[in-house]
């Protein structure tokens, strides 16, 4: 990958002072919203759209495999967190171009936890339709970025989009004599990608590194958190963006240590590889990212900090305002 296509022209485009403008934005506290938790801006002349799925909620102990609970504890106080538990959000992205509704992920399908689940009335809330997306794009194949795809007794939720993966998720999840070879953890991943994407042969499609999925958003390696996890690029008019999908876990933890190696991690060493590569990147570039698992609205930018980064959530009053 040259330079070039490593920092998307951002080069000139912050020398000229573009960003990313913000056309609308809606915000509601997900434990007060009664409406959904919808939020909309511009990148350029797309309009991106993040909607909130809920959260999940686990013990701080195991969540890290080199490092103790009494250490990942330590670091969720420094960022004003509970330490006595630890939420993962969801959050999927919409993108609107000039003729695409494209889905990033498709959240947990109200399969997962008592949590989570609230994607589908959040997207009513947005006026999105799922039978209007044209196209579904897939990160990785954990559960909580699949199961929406399918209703629970196993219907096809988005009637006519084509459905996008890595190319390398699908050789690894679609062969069940990898299952042996794959994390305890992580092996109901394989009749899980079995059932949901049964509905969709015939209209999927794979992806590999590099690849323009259409015009202004492509997708970019960064393997680890799964065999074939892949982070996108995004830029139209000057303005980019960066969908970050799980290169950390929330970020207070896991930018801020990006060696920890996460329980979710595929393969731990080659996680904190990838972590690192695209945190650097997007610290340099100034881009405006978001993570699956960030805290919703789950937009803002990337800084270093010591050895590791911190998250920097977008200032939208003050985008709104200028």
């Amino acid at each position: 990958m040259t330079d070039t296509t490593r920092r998307f022209a951002l080069g000139a485009a912050v020398a000229a002072g573009l960003a990313p403008t913000v056309a609308e934005a809606h915000i509601c506290p997900p434990a007060l919203s009664s409406s959904g938790d919808v939020f909309r801006f511009r990148v350029g002349g797309f309009t991106v759209t993040q909607v909130h799925d809920g959260h999940g909620r686990r013990a701080v102990e195991g969540l890290v495999l080199n490092a103790s609970a009494d250490d990942v504890r330590a670091v969720l106080a420094e960022s004003m967190l509970p330490t006595d538990h630890y939420l993962g959000p969801y959050t999927v992205t919409f993108l609107q171009t000039a003729d695409k509704l494209v889905m990033f992920d498709t959240g947990t399908g109200a399969q997962m936890t008592p949590t989570s689940g609230r994607l589908a009335g959040n997207m009513r809330a947005a006026g999105i339709d799922p039978g209007a997306v044209d196209m579904v794009v897939i990160s990785h194949c954990h559960q909580d970025h699949i199961l929406g795809l399918t209703t629970v007794d196993g219907r096809a939720v988005f009637e006519r989009a084509e459905i996008l993966l890595p190319e390398l998720e699908w050789a690894w999840w679609s062969d069940a004599t990898n299952e042996g070879r794959s994390p305890a953890g992580q092996r109901v991943n394989f009749a899980n990608f079995a059932r949901r994407f049964a509905p969709y042969a015939g209209r999927t499609k794979r992806y590999g590194d590099g690849a323009e999925l259409l015009p202004g958003v492509r997708a970019m390696a960064a393997y680890g958190h799964s065999p074939g996890h892949t982070v996108y690029q995004i830029s139209d008019g000057g303005a980019a963006f960066m969908l970050l999908a799980d290169i950390t876990h929330r970020p207070e933890v896991f930018a801020r240590r990006p060696d920890y190696t996460s329980a979710f991690d595929f393969d731990g060493a080659a996680a904190v590889v990838s972590r690192r590569r695209v945190l650097d990147m997007v610290a340099t570039d100034r881009v405006l990212v978001a993570g699956y698992h960030f805290p919703f609205p789950a937009t803002g930018h990337i800084a270093r900090e010591g050895s590791g980064f911190r998250f920097h959530p977008a200032d939208w009053t003050a985008l709104r305002a200028s």
